[in-house]
């Protein structure tokens, strides 16, 4: 497992439509997401902290292997 990288909300947002997760909605600088029985909130921050990538990944079921391969794409 490598360092997680630094991600702002929407670059996250784009990576998790790129995986098929639809927005459902956006209240303020909160994105709602869904994919199939997974649900997350991403805000819409410039950096996201490590320990919210962390549980955004969680949410959705993917690790952080899953999400350097979503950004080498």
């Amino acid at each position: 497992m490598g360092k997680l990288p630094v991600l702002s909300g929407a670059e996250l947002v784009s990576l998790l439509e790129k995986n098929g997760f639809l927005v459902v909605r956006q209240r303020g600088s909160h994105t709602s997401l869904q994919k199939d029985h997974y649900r997350t909130v991403v805000p819409l921050h410039d950096e996201l902290a490590k320990g919210t990538l962390l549980a955004i990944l969680k949410q959705c079921g993917l690790s952080r292997e899953e999400l350097g391969n979503m950004i080498g794409k």
